[in-house]
């Protein structure tokens, strides 16, 4: 399986199985003499850890991870900062339940990668999806907890913003509400409608979608290229590249074709501090190079594939068949994909910053 790599001054290659023995992370192109402990990724990754609340799944990883290469004592303040060669991650597996998996080798569950990854490969880890698996975004936090290291001054922050059709009232949108409630919610109100309504999808065995956004403030003017490099297009297919994302816009998205020009533009003032933007439809990025204004990217994540209900399919052999998924499922993924959007953006804006200055100075 190749193409398990992303970015290009800051690259990140991933590793490893949903119920193998470890997953992680080889992160390649991180400047040097940067202050980093195992403690800084560790807070992220405990955001995303499974197992935390009845929302989400019940299977209980640690997520403890260890640095393997990439970091020494700095040898006059003894602080651990980074080197400049690889930094390897790693997170071992310490609760996978494969048996859950047993009756279902042999077929293919709606809504996976079990089908389409049988006839790409001609086999397939059926137990959890392998690398297929959510369980693979881990390595993407750890990933992101340095790349966030490389970008010091932004602030890259998301929040979930819709479960279902259900929207959060941007009126009441709150940072500091995030971390009060299990569902990353800005909107404190929704959170606790959130409660009761996620209840009701968890017991009767079913699932239900999500919106992330993801808003980074401090990037400054200038990053990103024109064609093949547009900060926004990177910026897409790391987001689009999360497990069971199946849409991504930039500031308004699609939105915006039911704008009039006058009602899209962007319009500019001057300032003592420079120029100023009185909108950002445009989600801070312009002709695929940031404008200095927070950018802003939202993701639909789908339902979890994996429910009680049975449901139609075929065998490996062909045959029609119908299945029953059991095991520990999120009744919504979007959930934990948070921080795993942050984690994405943050990687893309070390990228980005890297080859900015690799060009400009």
């Amino acid at each position: 399986m190749s193409f398990n790599t992303f970015g290009h001054m800051f690259r990140v290659t991933t590793f490893g199985e949903s119920h193998g023995v470890a997953i992680g992370c080889v992160v390649d192109g991180c400047p040097p003499l940067l202050p980093l402990s195992v403690e800084e990724i560790q807070r992220d990754l405990d955001r995303r850890r499974p197992g935390q609340s009845r929302f989400t799944t019940q299977r209980q990883e640690a997520d403890q991870v260890k640095i393997l290469s990439g970091v020494m004592a700095h040898p006059e303040t003894g602080a651990q900062v980074t080197t400049g060669t690889p930094i390897a991650l790693l997170i071992e597996n310490t609760d996978q339940r494969s048996k859950d998996y047993s009756d279902i080798k042999d077929k293919y569950r709606p809504g996976h990668a079990d089908f389409t990854y049988e006839a790409k490969y001609g086999i397939r880890d059926y137990r959890g999806g392998g690398r297929s698996s959510a369980r693979e975004t881990a390595s993407r936090v750890a990933a992101g907890a340095i790349a966030r290291k490389v970008v010091p001054g932004i602030t890259i922050r998301a929040a979930l913003v819709q479960m279902g059709p259900h929207k959060i009232d941007r009126d009441k949108w709150d940072w500091d509400e995030v971390g009060n409630n299990p569902f990353f919610c800005p909107d404190k109100d929704k959170a606790a409608f959130f409660e009761d309504y996620l209840d009701g999808i968890r017991k009767s065995g079913s699932s239900i979608g999500a919106v992330i956004e993801v808003v980074a403030e401090g990037v400054p003017a200038g990053w990103g290229a024109p064609i093949y490099a547009k900060l926004d297009a990177d910026l897409a297919a790391a987001l689009m590249s999360i497990n069971a994302v199946k849409g991504v816009e930039v500031g308004d998205g699609f939105a915006t074709a039911a704008l009039t020009g006058e009602e899209n533009a962007d319009e500019m003032r001057t300032s003592n501090h420079g120029p100023v933007f009185l909108s950002n439809h445009a989600g801070g990025i312009l002709g695929g190079i940031s404008t200095g204004q927070p950018v802003v990217a939202r993701f639909a994540v789908k339902p979890t594939s994996s429910i009680l209900a049975p449901r139609r399919t075929i065998d490996r052999e062909g045959h029609d068949t119908d299945i029953l998924t059991k095991g520990r499922h999120d009744p919504c993924v979007g959930i934990r994909a948070v921080p795993v959007g942050e984690a994405m953006v943050a990687c893309v804006l070390a990228d980005h910053f890297l080859r900015h200055r690799g060009q400009v100075g």
